[in-house]
């Protein structure tokens, strides 16, 4: 975790920045709060994730990504940097959600995630919740809060991996059955009243702002709130916050302003130290810039290909339809035809790499035949937008009932490096061997990002099938390193790839040639930089 920004004690244009020498230690805490304690079927898609707002926030000036995110991992596929996360705390209605909105505007960064605490209350008792029918029960206090789920979602969060987020309604007092689903970012932004309220959470947060607003404003936002998106009515809300609120607030809330390394007065209306908590991040994010195409071009080149890689027999026939596909001339109904052929020899060879074991069935004759049958639980495939959706037609075709699931993999065209936009796969794809499929690989960033992603599912690596029509040499060896028990499956391995990562002699963008499309200035082998 980074160390706070270096801010004097001092109030600068109407922010309080208060360093380590300002604010008292997380130990404080200890006699501030009480101890927390712990706490077969019809073919179809399935999803993980759940019906959920879009992973999109729209400002006056951009959308900008809240789910997915570039590389967290190096050339050797493991984490190279952590997200930062910013904690928002301050009373009730205080403005944190339109602050965080604020800073996510000014970052001006593509993956952020904002989480609020507000979706972490605990399952209530049937007592509980007829006590909070009523209004008499206490969800300013940090008890109501699940603070094992709250540090462990960001701790998934802070690795890049996936998190299931409870979906709160306020209007039951009660956890919803469905749950969306999150990925890490550059930047994590967690709000909430108790956000510095225990001491493992404070650990996790890189940067503390504390915002401070008046209290009679902050209860006309409440009332306003409470009654006009929650259903409530005046006197149960005054009576709430007189009897539960306000006591909450100096009792738990206020004394963890000197655990912020920022202090913000008037909240939203606060723009200089909106500005100066933008800068401060934005110095961090440069320290943990990484370029992953620039590294796998250097990485694990010039040595035999690995073990792990398959290609299938070059037979006559197999040459030759390469020869058409590789060929400009090439129409394109030919070349979708004989992309197809190729498809369904690549995804028949996969399979009979898949585990087998002896079966003996009876003939109609009534005589034993010694046979084989797959012998894992289900094959689920899995195909990299928008390239790698034109083989599940050809895994359907010989895989009876296989679940499909999606990823959505672009190039940023400012960095050139490979972003998660999108990603549905199946309920329990880690019990299953998963067909990766994209048509094209060149450096393998866009397929280690779909092997990564595989992995924060729980899927073993040693179940994962990475299938392509072509390969460069450097893509096969940037995926076998970095995941080294990763069976990797194509049609034909080319040795070179260009100054812009272009698969030499290639095969052109698959993606364009196939859907029709005209190539982008500046596409890849990997994926379609402008996927549909």
């Amino acid at each position: 975790m980074s160390s706070p920004p270096a801010f004097s004690s001092v109030r600068i244009s109407g922010c309080w920045a208060l360093g380590p020498d300002g604010g008292s230690s997380a130990e404080s805490l200890d006699r501030l709060y009480p101890a927390v304690g712990s706490s077969k079927p019809p073919r179809k898609r399935t999803t993980s994730q759940c019906k959920s707002e879009p992973p999109l926030l729209r400002t006056s000036k951009r959308t900008i990504y809240t789910a997915g995110r570039p590389p967290w991992y190096n050339e050797h596929g493991t984490q190279s940097k952590e997200a930062f996360v910013i904690g928002l705390g301050g009373g009730s209605a205080s403005g944190k959600t339109t602050v965080a909105t604020m800073i996510i505007e000014a970052l001006d960064v593509p993956w952020v995630v904002l989480l609020s605490m507000d979706s972490f209350y605990k399952v209530l008792t049937k007592q509980q919740q007829e006590q909070a029918a009523s209004n008499d029960f206490n969800f300013d206090h940090p008890d109501a809060f699940d603070f094992d789920l709250i540090i462990a979602t960001l701790k998934k969060l802070k690795q890049g991996k996936s998190v299931k987020i409870p979906i709160y309604d306020f209007t039951t007092h009660s956890r919803k059955k469905e749950w969306k689903t999150l990925y890490g970012a550059n930047v994590i932004i967690f709000e909430g009243i108790m956000a510095f309220a225990d001491k493992e959470l404070l650990k996790l947060l890189d940067l503390k702002i504390f915002v401070d607003t008046d209290s009679d404003i902050r209860l006309v936002r409440r009332l306003r709130r409470d009654i006009s998106e929650r259903g409530r009515d005046i006197e149960g809300v005054i009576k709430q916050y007189n009897k539960f609120v306000k006591p909450a607030f100096d009792q738990y809330i206020q004394p963890t302003m000197r655990l912020a390394d920022i202090v913000v007065p008037r909240g939203s209306g606060n723009t200089v130290a909106i500005d100066l908590i933008v800068q401060h991040v934005h110095s961090q994010l440069e320290e943990r810039e990484l370029s992953v195409r620039a590294a796998l071009a250097s990485a694990h080149q010039c040595h035999p290909l690995p073990q792990t890689l398959s290609v299938l027999k070059s037979t006559p026939q197999v040459r030759g339809m390469h020869t058409i596909i590789r060929n400009k001339e090439t129409s394109r109904d030919e070349f979708i035809f004989y992309s197809k052929r190729l498809m369904r020899l690549l995804i028949e060879h996969a399979l009979s790499l898949l585990p087998f074991q002896s079966c003996t069935v009876q003939t109609p004759q009534g005589h034993d035949y010694e046979g084989r049958t797959y012998s894992g639980k289900q094959i689920t495939g899995v195909s990299i937008l928008r390239a790698g959706e034109t083989m599940e037609p050809a895994l359907r075709a010989v895989c009876k009932d296989v679940r499909i699931g999606t990823i959505l993999i672009q190039t940023n065209c400012n960095t050139g490096e490979p972003e998660l936009h999108y990603l549905r796969l199946p309920k329990d794809i880690s019990e299953d061997h998963v067909i990766l499929m994209d048509c094209t690989v060149s450096t393998g960033a866009a397929a280690m990002m779909a092997v990564r992603v595989l992995l924060d599912h729980d899927v073993p690596e040693d179940k994962i099938f990475l299938l392509s029509l072509l390969m460069a040499e450097m893509g096969v060896h940037s995926v076998a390193y970095a995941f080294p028990r990763v069976k990797i499956i194509t049609t034909a391995v080319d040795k070179k790839v260009n100054d812009l990562f272009r698969i030499i002699p290639g095969i052109g963008n698959f993606g364009d040639r196939y859907f029709g499309t005209d190539a982008p200035p500046d596409w890849s082998d990997d994926e379609d930089a402008l996927s549909t």
